[in-house]
């Protein structure tokens, strides 16, 4: 198909589909104008099929009317004075006269003459007026022979009947005369008042259409009338909707419209009130736990210093702790790391919920990072890997450490070992293929390990290598995919939708445990910081599957925040090494 042909049709499709949307959003209005539409027409036609009948019964009753008894008169005078058997001549002469009348119709009358032959005369002579242009049953019903009683005196009546010959109306009547004689025929064109029923059928249709346009206006004014408080009492509704929680409507007469408004208004005034009064009672609990995290920590401090001297004597060969109370020593430690690693979570979770956390990015690979999150934790006897190397993105080293700590652990403690970690690179997210990254080698010790790109890197495992664009590459486009799988049972499907929810335990007989429930969250959090997502699923061949998607380039997202705050983060505690917690 030529390219033209199919921009013209996608322009075609693109246009129907504007006018059906235009249509579907004024379906109110065009109800509205169809019915009162229809209401005039049905009005309008009603009226005028009853005054068009009116006026053609009126105007062929009134013509009919003087046509015959101009007729009947003429009949009585003129071919009453003939002779019982006139001759041919005089049947003329006779017709000719009688239709010199008023009323200008042709005649045509039928006797015997004295030979008793049937003569004819017309008054538009051999060519005019005959016997055929008469319809049979008027024939007939002229020359019937009535019976005579009370109410009929006479043998014979005055009959019509209404023709169209050749599209034009013709009256035709006819009868016998009084106390025998000729029997006489009539025929008068009824055109002129065809033409005239015919003109005040335009005027009437003229009307008609009149009517319905004027109906159709006014039921446009009608609509808008209507409909523009509904556009915007709809048009307030979305603002209120997107966050607009001032959004008011002016409000002007008394009818239920008014009222409309009127209620809107207020539930808007109450919703903004109390949005306003959940938004204080947040904020005022988010700093309550902000302040409680960083006074705890101050404490924490000496008590954590106390704890390492105390587990120092532990593992002191003299037996420095007495048997007795090395049990409560070693609780004492670990509800002391427990109760530390909970404050660090806390604040991780009040800087999320602040909108103060900060990325601080670099450009890193994935394998490395990964590889640097099981050495520093000693995962490595329990840990399987598929991350090749090469794999570079631009993202926060400490907050992706965070993430992968989480779920590693979390999959370790509930799903069993071994936990496979994968990596792959999802193209569909992104540009059409990479972009080549600088190829210089960063410091540190060589691997030997291979790039994607075909280049050569070199660097110890868990190292930040240099892959920085200082010679005007650009990092690749598309999304980093990592996928950990455990070896355990899976999560219920009653548990899986809140295995993200914070400090939620699937088992409520177990509440205190070494996990703080926090640890998915904060992954999850520091996940959409980056613009990615983290999903979690069973897999069919057993165990759950957490699978992380992160941009391979999220500079765009931290120049939309403020720079001053850029650097925030770099205060925090980077030893987060611990934060592997408990969401199920």
């Amino acid at each position: 198909m030529p390219q033209e042909h199919q921009k013209g049709s996608r322009g075609w499709s693109a246009a129907r589909k504007g006018v059906w949307s235009r249509l579907r959003f004024t379906s109110l209005r065009l109800r509205l104008v169809v019915v009162f539409g229809l209401v005039a027409l049905t009005a309008a036609v009603s009226a005028s099929g009853i005054a068009y009948w009116l006026n053609r019964e009126a105007v062929l009753t009134r013509t009919q009317d003087a046509v015959l008894g101009d007729f009947e008169q003429e009949m009585q005078n003129r071919a009453g004075a003939l002779p019982e058997h006139p001759t041919q001549e005089e049947l003329q002469h006779t017709a000719g006269q009688m239709a010199n009348s008023s009323q200008r119709f042709s005649v045509l009358l039928i006797a015997e003459n004295p030979q008793g032959r049937t003569v004819y005369g017309s008054s538009g002579g051999l060519s005019g007026f005959s016997t055929q242009d008469v319809p049979a049953s008027l024939r007939k019903a002229v020359n019937e022979r009535q019976k005579i009683t009370s109410t009929n005196k006479h043998p014979y009546r005055l009959y019509w009947q209404r023709t169209v010959h050749g599209g034009t109306p013709y009256l035709v009547a006819g009868t016998r005369t009084i106390g025998g004689g000729p029997t006489g025929y009539m025929l008068k064109s009824l055109e002129p008042e065809a033409k005239d029923l015919n003109s005040l059928a335009w005027s009437l249709g003229i009307a008609t259409g009149l009517a319905l346009i004027g109906s159709a206006l006014l039921a446009q004014a009608a609509a808008t009338t209507v409909l523009k408080p509904v556009q915007r009492l709809g048009i307030a509704a979305r603002r209120l909707g997107e966050g607009k929680l001032d959004t008011r409507l002016r409000v002007s007469g008394t009818d239920e419209l008014a009222d409309l408004s009127r209620t809107f208004n207020k539930a808007a005034e109450a919703l903004e009130k109390r949005v306003a009064d959940m938004a204080a009672r947040d904020e005022a609990s988010r700093r309550f736990v902000a302040d409680m995290s960083h006074e705890l920590r101050t404490p924490l401090t000496a008590i954590t210093a106390v704890t390492e001297v105390l587990e120092e004597e532990l593992e002191f060969e003299g037996g420095g702790i007495d048997p007795m109370i090395e049990p409560a020593v070693r609780l004492v430690v670990s509800e002391t790391q427990r109760l530390n690693n909970l404050v660090e979570n806390l604040m991780e979770v009040t800087r999320f919920d602040a909108g103060t956390a900060r990325l601080v990015l670099d450009d890193v690979d994935i394998a490395d990072q990964i590889t640097a999150c099981i050495d520093a934790r000693a995962w490595l006897d329990a840990v399987e890997w598929d991350a090749e190397r090469g794999i570079h993105a631009r993202i926060d080293p400490r907050r992706l450490d965070v993430i992968l700590a989480n779920l590693i652990g979390n999959a370790l403690k509930h799903g069993g070992s071994p936990v496979r970690v994968s990596v792959r690179v999802d193209r569909e997210d992104g540009g059409d293929g990479a972009v080549p990254v600088n190829d210089e080698a960063g410091e540190g010790g060589s691997d030997g390990g291979e790039r994607k790109d075909g280049g050569t890197r070199e660097g110890g495992a868990g190292e930040d290598l240099g892959t920085g664009t200082e010679d005007g590459g650009t990092l690749p486009g598309g999304s980093v995919v990592i996928e950990v799988r455990d070896q355990g049972p899976g999560i219920p499907e009653d548990v899986l939708p809140h295995v993200f929810d914070r400090f939620y335990k699937a088992s409520a007989s177990r509440p205190r445990s070494e996990g703080s429930g926090l640890g998915l969250s904060i992954a999850l959090e520091n996940a959409h910081a980056h613009g990615g997502e983290i999903t979690a699923v069973n897999s069919p061949e057993g165990g759950a599957v957490f699978t992380l998607r992160l941009p391979r380039d999220v500079s765009a997202l931290t120049e939309r925040d403020d720079g001053s705050a850029e650097n925030t983060q770099n205060t925090e505690n980077t030893d987060n090494a611990e934060d592997a917690e408990d969401a199920r």
